[in-house]
C-alpha cells in the first residue's frame, strides 16, 4: 500500500510539475510592454528606441542618420537622464522649436520631431509628442526604480529560489523518469520481443527496448530543457541589465513556436481541402483498381482489349489520377508559394530529367511493348542475337532464359528498337515450320532427294503429318544443289530438339541411299563418296541399346507428338 501510495504521489506531482510548465510557457511575461511586435511602422524604414529591454517607440531615420543611429542617440539620452538624479521625470516636456516639437528636461534635449515623424503614426505632431514624452517620463520612473537596493535584493531572492526550484525540478524530472524507464521495463519488458516476418528476425528484442529507452531519455531531455528555458527566462527577466537578454531568448524561442502554430491555424482550411482531395483521390484509384482488376479477371469485356492489357493501363490510370491531384493540391500546399519550394521544385525537376532519360525511355518502351503485343510470358522470341524463353515480364527490362538456361536481362528501349522474333504465337494455331537446308550434287535425281527428306521427316517423331511436310529448291549453286526440307511443329520451346532429332534423320537416310551431301561444296568428286555404311552406323563408342541415334530425344518427341495430336486433328478437321 505504501508503495502504490508513493507512487500515487509522484505521479500527481509530476502532473503538477507539468500543468505549472504549460502555465509558465503560454503566460506572457510581466515585463517587455511595447515590443516591437505591437507597431504597425514599417520595420525597415523605423529602429525601435529601447531601454532597458523595453521598447519605447519607434523613430524613422533620414540619409545622413539612419533610423538605427538615431534610435540608439535617443535611448542614451534617456538613459543619461534617467542615471541624474537631479531631472525629475515631471520636468521632462514639450517645447517648440519652429516647425518641429522637441522632448527636452531643462536645456537637455532627448528627441526632436517633426511632421514626418507624425505621418508614420497616422496622428498629428502635437499628439505624438505627447506620447512620445509620457513614455520616456515613464522609462525614467522605472529605470530608477528597478535599480533601487529593495528591487534589486527581492530581484536576487526570487533568482535565488528560481534557482533552488529548477534545481528540484531537474532533479524530479531525472527520477521520475528512472521510475518511468523501471515501470515500462516491470510491465512491458518481457513483452517486447524480436520482430520477425515467418523464421526472419527484423529487428532484435534489445534493438526495440533501446529505442524505448532512447524515447524516453529524449522526453526528459525536452522536460529538462523547457525548465532550463523557463529559469532563463525568468531570472534574466528580474535585472535591469539583462532583461533585453531574456526578450531575445523568448523571442528566439518562441517566436519560431509562435509562428509555426500560427501557420497551422491559418492553414487548417487547406488541411481539410487536402485531407478531403486525399480520399477522393484515394477512392478514385480504388475504383479504378476494381474496374481493371474485373477486366483482367474477364469478368467485364470490351471489344478488343485484351484483358492482359488491364495490370498495365491501370498502372497508367492511377499515375494520372495521382497526377492531377497533386496539380490540383499543389496550391493549397503551406509554403509553395515561396521561392525555396519553388527553387527546390525546380532542382528536383532537372535532377529527375536529367538522371532518368534512360529509365522513362525504358519505361515507354515496356508500355508500348505490352500494347503492341509482341510477346507474352513462355514466348519464345529472338531478340537481337539472343533465343530465349520469356520469365519476366518488368517496365524497365525483360527477362529471357537463353537456350544454355541463361538468364538475359534486356533494357525494354533495345526491344523497341530491334526486331522481334516470336516463334510461340503462330505455333499453336497454324504451325511453326523447321526448316534446314542441304547441298546434294547435280548427277543425282531432284526427285530422289526429294523423297529422301520427306522420308526423314516422316522418321522423325513430333513433326506433324498435317500441314504436310514439304521440299523447296533454294539455289542452284556452282557445285551443288540447294534443297530446303520444311516441316510443321506445335511446340515452339521443342524447337533445339526437333532440329537435332531432324537433322540426325536426314544423316541416317542419305547414308542409307549412299547420297553424298555436298557440304561443304567439292571443286571435284572423291573417288569414294562421303558416305556412311549401314553396318558402320554403331562404331565405337556407339552402343545399339542406347539412344538411335538419341532414343532419348525420340521418346521426349513421341510425347511431343501425344500433346500436339489434338491440334493435328482439328487441322485435318478444318
Amino acid at each position: 500500500m505504501k508503495r502504490a501510495r508513493r507512487a500515487r504521489d509522484g505521479r500527481l506531482r509530476a502532473a503538477a510539475l507539468g500543468l505549472l510548465l504549460i502555465v509558465a510557457v503560454a503566460s506572457p511575461p510581466a515585463f517587455g510592454k511595447g515590443a516591437d511586435g505591437d507597431s504597425t511602422i514599417d520595420a525597415e524604414i523605423t529602429a525601435p528606441v529601447v531601454v532597458d529591454g523595453d521598447v519605447l517607440f519607434r523613430v524613422r531615420g533620414t540619409s545622413s542618420l539612419p533610423a538605427a543611429e538615431r534610435a540608439a542617440r535617443i535611448a542614451a539620452s534617456i538613459t543619461g537622464l534617467a542615471g541624474d538624479p537631479e531631472v525629475r521625470p515631471e520636468n521632462v516636456r514639450v517645447v517648440e522649436a519652429g516647425e518641429y516639437l522637441r522632448i527636452a528636461a531643462g536645456d537637455r534635449p532627448v528627441v526632436t520631431l517633426a511632421d514626418a515623424d507624425a505621418a508614420l503614426e497616422h496622428v498629428s505632431l502635437r499628439a505624438l509628442a505627447d506620447l512620445h514624452r509620457n513614455r520616456i517620463a515613464r522609462a525614467i520612473e522605472e529605470y530608477r526604480s528597478a535599480r533601487t537596493p529593495e528591487r534589486l535584493l527581492r530581484a536576487a531572492l526570487r533568482a535565488l529560489a528560481a534557482t533552488a526550484a529548477v534545481i528540484f525540478a531537474v532533479g524530479l524530472v531525472l527520477w521520475l523518469a528512472r521510475r518511468l524507464r523501471l515501470l515500462v521495463d516491470r510491465r512491458f519488458g518481457s513483452r517486447i520481443k524480436s520482430l520477425e516476418i515467418q523464421s526472419f528476425e527484423l529487428v532484435r528484442a534489445e534493438h526495440i527496448w533501446g529505442g524505448v529507452r532512447a524515447l524516453l531519455r529524449a522526453l526528459a531531455a525536452l522536460v529538462i530543457l523547457a525548465v532550463g528555458f523557463i529559469y532563463l527566462h525568468n531570472v534574466l527577466g528580474l535585472f535591469p541589465w539583462t532583461r533585453g537578454y531574456a526578450l531575445g531568448l523568448g523571442r528566439a524561442v518562441l517566436g519560431p513556436l509562435r509562428d509555426f502554430a500560427w501557420t497551422i491555424v491559418v492553414n487548417i482550411p487547406n488541411f481539410l481541402f487536402l485531407t478531403i482531395l486525399f480520399f477522393i483521390v484515394r477512392f478514385a484509384v480504388r475504383m479504378a483498381h476494381l474496374f481493371f482488376d474485373a477486366i483482367g479477371r474477364r469478368a467485364v469485356t470490351f471489344g478488343k482489349f485484351d484483358p492482359e492489357w488491364a495490370v498495365p493501363t491501370y498502372k497508367i490510370v492511377r499515375l494520372a489520377i495521382v497526377a492531377i491531384g497533386l496539380i490540383i493540391a499543389y496550391p493549397y500546399i503551406p509554403g509553395s508559394q515561396s521561392a525555396a519550394f519553388k527553387g527546390v521544385s525546380l532542382l528536383l525537376g532537372v535532377v529527375f530529367s536529367l538522371g532518368s532519360s534512360s529509365a522513362i525511355s525504358n519505361l515507354v518502351a515496356g508500355y508500348t511493348m505490352t500494347y503492341r503485343r509482341a510477346f507474352k510470358l513462355g514466348d519464345r522470341v529472338k531478340i537481337g542475337e539472343t533465343i530465349g524463353d520469356v520469365i519476366e515480364m518488368r517496365l524497365q527490362v525483360t527477362h529471357l532464359r537463353s537456350l544454355k538456361n541463361e538468364e538475359v536481362i534486356v533494357p525494354n528501349s533495345q526491344i523497341l528498337n530491334n526486331e522481334i522474333v516470336n516463334y510461340s504465337s503462330l505455333a499453336k494455331e497454324q504451325g511453326l515450320i523447321l526448316h534446314t537446308t542441304v547441298g546434294i550434287g547435280y548427277e543425282v535425281p531432284w526427285r530422289q532427294v526429294e523423297a529422301m527428306l520427306l522420308m526423314a521427316v516422316e522418321r522423325t517423331p513430333g513433326l506433324l503429318k498435317e500441314p504436310a511436310p514439304f521440299v523447296l529448291h533454294r539455289r542452284l549453286a556452282d557445285f551443288a544443289v540447294d534443297y530446303e526440307v520444311n516441316a510443321y511443329i506445335r511446340d515452339a520451346h521443342e524447337m533445339m530438339p526437333l532440329y537435332t532429332a531432324l537433322h540426325r534423320s536426314i544423316l541416317d537416310v542419305f547414308n542409307e541411299y549412299g547420297v553424298q551431301i555436298m557440304t561443304p561444296e567439292y571443286e571435284s568428286d572423291p573417288e569414294q563418296p562421303k558416305v556412311v555404311p549401314k553396318d558402320q552406323w554403331y562404331a565405337a563408342p556407339a552402343r545399339r541399346d542406347g539412344i538411335e541415334p538419341q532414343r532419348g530425344q525420340a521418346a521426349e518427341s513421341e510425347e511431343i507428338r501425344e500433346r500436339t495430336a489434338p491440334s493435328v486433328a482439328e487441322l485435318k478437321n478444318r
